[in-house]
């Protein structure tokens, strides 16, 4: 069954009452920028780069929908450790690059990053009036991880992380080890003691003064 229509003008009075009631409210508008954002823990605002975790893998780059990173490196020869051994070849990272008129912050490079180089920082005040300042280099990306909020504390009735399980159990181990191991240690002689006779044994003349010979 369809509802009766209203009385004429009823819709108009409905969004008259809800102006008025508007109106009578105090305004909740944060005037930016001299209030500023409370912005949330996980605010994607700008990326930052933690440089010595960099590996320079390219998987970052390479899964960039925007393609929008740009990194260069160059190999370095690393001498054998022992004598004998075989030199070993790494990258070191020469330029790393995002150009930030071109990202969409969908995440994917820090995602994607399996040694934790890149993060998410809430600062997203870098706007420019030339568009080539938007591409940040990588003492930039670096300046940018001293605004990186520090991660939440875990929950206190969460598991315990099976890294930190397995490194506990191994160090109860070893202690454990070690303490069967150690013998136990002897009490101290006191001073002037004579050691216990064996029962039955005849005294020392030299040692025992009920022992010599008359």
């Amino acid at each position: 069954m369809a509802p009766l229509p209203g009385f004429p003008g009823s819709g108009l009075a409905k969004g008259l009452a809800v102006t008025l009631r508007t109106m009578t409210k105090k305004s909740v508008t944060a005037q930016y920028p001299d209030t500023q954002p409370d912005l949330a823990p996980r605010t994607r605002g700008v990326i930052g780069l933690f440089e010595e975790n960099c590996t320079v893998c390219m998987l970052c780059a390479r899964e960039c929908p925007d393609w929008c990173i740009y990194i260069d490196s160059h190999k370095e020869t690393v001498p054998a450790a022992t004598p004998g051994g075989r030199d070993r070849s790494r990258n070191v990272l020469d330029r790393f690059a995002i150009d930030f008129s071109l990202c969409m912050y969908c995440g994917i490079c820090i995602e994607v990053c399996p040694f934790d180089a890149l993060f998410w920082s809430p600062e997203f005040e870098y706007a420019e009036t030339d568009i080539r300042e938007l591409t940040h280099e990588r003492d930039k990306l670096r300046e940018w991880m001293w605004t990186v909020p520090a991660p939440p504390a875990l929950d206190p009735a969460a598991e315990e992380p099976k890294e930190i399980a397995a490194a506990r159990k191994t160090a109860d181990k070893l202690a454990a080890t070690q303490a069967t191991a150690r013998p136990d240690p002897q009490p101290d002689a006191q001073p002037g003691a004579q050691p216990d006779a064996q029962p039955g044994a005849e005294p020392d003349p030299q040692t025992d003064p009920k022992g010599e010979e008359s």
